[in-house]
């Protein structure tokens, strides 16, 4: 059986790449709000708070959590892009999660932050020049990485989560 964690396995494109490669992951993290947004269309209260799998986070969690997250990686895409090889800072991800605005606010709160901040980054990413995707930096729980990395880990990121829900979604019928 298929790890319930990783329902489309771990991340294995993480840079360097090749500018064809680029705007296809460009190209698949622009389209992420919209799989997101789909994966829990229809879905009622009961069904947003069910865990993903045993001791995973609600899908309500998992959708809050991209947001979190997102909003995160738009800005360690800044800092590497503006300053000398910053440091960026991690974050509990369980601990934000259980936070009250993950816990029980509407989805659709985070469904259009998710759109605003990939709508910002699109631009963003597609302004860049080839050499900026070699910009270093160091986050503080997993070392030292460039641009090309956020831009594979982040793509893998909106999949990941998107995935969870759809996996769900087919094992209850919904």
């Amino acid at each position: 059986m298929t790890d319930p964690r990783y329902p489309i396995g771990k991340p294995t494109q993480l840079g360097p790449f090749t500018d064809a490669d680029r705007a296809a992951l460009i190209k698949k993290l622009e389209n992420a709000p919209l799989l997101l947004r789909q994966s829990v269309e229809g879905l009622n209260e009961e069904q947003l708070n069910t865990p993903y799998r045993d001791g995973g986070w609600s899908v309500r969690q998992v959708i809050h959590h991209v947001a979190d997250s997102h909003m995160n990686a738009y800005l360690r895409f800044k800092f590497a892009l503006t300053e000398d090889n910053p440091t960026v800072k991690g974050y509990d991800e369980n601990a934000w999660a259980a936070l009250e605005d993950g816990a029980t606010m509407p989805v659709s709160i985070s469904l259009q932050l998710i759109d605003a901040v990939h709508a910002r980054l699109i631009v963003l990413l597609r302004s860049l020049d080839p050499a900026d995707f070699a910009r270093p930096f160091v986050h503080s729980a997993s070392g030292p990485h460039d641009i090309d990395w956020l831009l594979g880990i982040y793509t893998w990121h909106g999949e990941h989560h998107a995935a969870h829900v759809t996996a769900l979604r087919t094992a209850k019928g919904w």
